[in-house]
């Protein structure tokens, strides 16, 4: 029994003592809950008050954030650099909807989109400080058409080069926004501001193997971009435009037809890029059957020329041969290479037999079917690769090191071919501009913009005088900005 007796008592012991202890934790678990609790609701209300913040002084704050984006491009050419600075469209919605307004700026872009000549047009360009969309808003302006031109200067490629094309643009009156296809308020209040008669959509995510580094880019401007821009044009604009699109050749994919036509197979696609532009000709037809939209769809095939884009193979190679850097060839590789001076008569041939569009953003109704086209734009004479590089190292006085390989599973195809008969009976087109021509106005282009020493310049000059470039002289863009 007293043995018990000591046994309890110590149990009861180690009972007060572990009680007292489970106490104190409970006391102590409180006063972290209640801090914790205090501390979430602080946290809350600090959240609160940056949003506000960030909203209230959100076009300041926005703007600085693009310029830094802008910069930081421009002083780095890796491609990591390129995927994090580039600038989300989807993100930047609404943005210059709130900084964009007022009787100055209306009056503005009203002036830029006023044609000055007898049965002008009035065109909304897109993607206008681009390599085809500034060529083609200089060639309208220059017929007296009006224009007004929406860029959003990614970092896709350096943005200078964007500038430079905007700047050569402002001279000639052209007013380009610094803006995102994506944002359906400022798009709304264009087409409130201005009658346009036509759209020339040519922004997008370009580049086919970039797309393996950063797909949501490509669906955010060319599927989601397409769709806001049909969108608002189809419920906003009145009258309703008729809209030119840049589609592209990559839709025949892992077609082996040849030349490539209009009535050949699409639904291959080979690359990410593919697929948007194919995404995109599907959503063309719906908003064409539904809303009456006329729409037109031209593929490019391989554009290239002075001011053009640096990740083309023709630019990015001769970069490469004036600094000694070795250049890698697909062996089979053959492309239609398409001067820009014919492209833009294409793209201009199809605005001038676009049609009109049958639907109403009053009553949300057609009238009766609108027209729905595609086309191919190309120069119908596939040319192998290598032989491009051969006439950039003679114009440029140099020779390549050049590494060729077997093509890679990234999404390029062996060749591309274009048929353009449905072009030429239905707008006349017809390229006449050679391989031989066409890369000499831009290696013309090449060595005056960037400055290059006097003995390539020499080189290009003497290979420009042996043969005239065209029949026609060089386009206005030739000049350095």
């Amino acid at each position: 029994m007293p043995t018990d007796a000591a046994a309890k008592g110590v149990k009861l012991e180690r009972y007060a003592s572990g009680s007292a202890l489970l106490l104190r934790r409970v006391a102590s678990g409180k006063f972290v809950a209640a801090s914790s609790h205090l501390l979430f609701r602080a946290t809350v209300l600090a959240t609160l008050a940056l949003v506000f913040l960030f909203a209230f002084h959100y076009p300041s704050l926005l703007s600085r954030s693009f310029s830094l984006v802008s910069a930081d491009a421009s002083s780095s050419s890796s491609g990591s650099s390129r995927h994090t600075s580039h600038r989300s469209l989807l993100m930047s919605s609404a943005s210059a909807a709130s900084v964009y307004g007022g009787e100055k700026w209306e009056k503005e872009i009203r002036r830029s989109a006023k044609p000055r000549r007898d049965g002008g047009i009035s065109v909304l360009v897109t993607g206008a400080a681009g390599f085809v969309g500034s060529h083609c808003s200089l060639a309208l302006r220059a017929r007296g058409d009006g224009v007004l031109g929406l860029d959003n200067f990614n970092a896709y490629y350096d943005p200078a080069l964007k500038r430079g094309r905007q700047r050569l643009l402002s001279d000639r009156g052209v007013v380009v926004l610094d803006a995102d296809i994506n944002d359906a308020l400022l798009l709304e209040k264009l087409f409130e501001a201005v009658p346009f008669t036509h759209v020339l959509h040519l922004a997008a995510q370009a580049g086919v193997r970039y797309a393996m580094e950063a797909p949501l880019t490509y669906v955010a401007s060319n599927v989601a971009g397409l769709v806001t821009v049909f969108e608002t044009a189809a419920k906003h604009a009145d009258p309703q435009p008729a809209i030119v699109w840049a589609s592209s050749s990559s839709v025949y994919g892992l077609n082996t037809e040849a030349p490539f036509s209009e009535e050949h197979r699409t639904d291959r696609p080979a690359s990410l890029y593919a697929a948007t532009k194919k995404a995109g000709e599907a959503i063309a037809h719906s908003y064409n059957h539904i809303y009456g939209l006329s729409i037109t769809g031209l593929r490019f095939f391989t554009v290239y020329g002075p001011w053009g884009r640096p990740d083309m193979a023709y630019f990015s190679f001769a970069r490469s041969i004036v600094a000694g850097d070795p250049i890698t060839l697909y062996a089979e590789a053959r492309r239609d290479f398409t001067y820009i001076d014919d492209v833009v008569k294409g793209c201009v041939g199809a605005l001038d037999t676009a049609g009109r569009s049958t639907g109403s953003a009053r009553t949300g109704k057609k009238s009766g079917p609108a027209p729905l086209r595609v086309y191919n734009l190309g120069n119908t004479s596939p040319v192998p690769v290598t032989r491009m590089v051969a006439i950039l190292e003679k114009l440029l006085g140099r020779k390549a090191n050049k590494r060729v390989v077997t093509m890679p599973s990234n999404g390029d195809v062996p060749f591309t071919h274009a048929n353009v008969s449905h072009a030429a009976h239905d707008f006349g087109y017809r390229p006449t501009t050679s391989l031989d021509a066409g890369l000499r106005h831009f290696v013309d282009w090449f060595v005056d913009y960037y400055k290059l020493d006097t003995k390539i310049a020499k080189v290009a000059t003497r290979a420009t005088d042996k043969k005239p470039a065209t029949k026609k002289k060089a386009p206005a863009m030739s000049a350095s900005s």
